[in-house]
């Protein structure tokens, strides 16, 4: 039935992705047609890129913001690959201990869907009921990637003023 969480593909998963609006803003990655999701050097994080999915859809957070939240919708276009960055001496996310046939750290490329037509501040987000046991919202959780329920999804996306089953 439209608007019931069962309407989203069941093959599908969701993450949500921070980056600073300042280094790299969901208005940023609407200019480019796609942009490869590296410099991510947290093991659990990195696992959950190494988890995604071409098509599965992923939250844009701004943080480290003025206000933190929601600004967008991205897609996964790729399987995880390893993250150019660790093997570019010149790179602040160079890892030396990586190599190419035993690389640490992964990336994948997304682009944007649809920026959310209402930004959801982190406390917009701790108003919705719904939202309470969601893990972006409990204490001590730091990760730049991380997932998301379906739930959890379409309860953001639908009060940011999107159609999470046009998505």
């Amino acid at each position: 039935m439209p608007g019931h969480p069962d309407s989203l593909p069941s093959s599908r998963a969701y993450w949500l992705l921070k980056s600073e609006p300042d280094v790299f803003g969901y208005a940023d990655l609407e200019r480019q047609a796609s942009e490869p999701w590296n410099g991510v050097r947290n093991y659990q994080a990195r696992n959950f890129l190494r988890a995604m999915q071409p098509g599965d859809l992923c939250l844009y957070y701004h943080s480290q913001a003025q206000p933190s939240g929601v600004a967008g919708v991205a897609c996964v276009l790729t399987s995880a690959v390893p993250d150019n960055l660790q093997f570019d001496e010149s790179s602040a996310y160079h890892d030396p201990k990586s190599t190419p046939d035993n690389p640490r750290w992964s990336m994948v490329e997304v682009a944007a869907v649809a920026a959310l037509p209402r930004f959801l501040s982190l406390d917009d987000l701790r108003k919705l009921p719904e939202l309470s046991s969601m893990r972006l919202l409990q204490k001590g959780t730091r990760l730049s990637v991380m997932p998301v329920t379906a739930d959890e999804f379409r309860v953001i996306v639908t009060a940011g003023g999107l159609d999470a089953d046009s998505l």
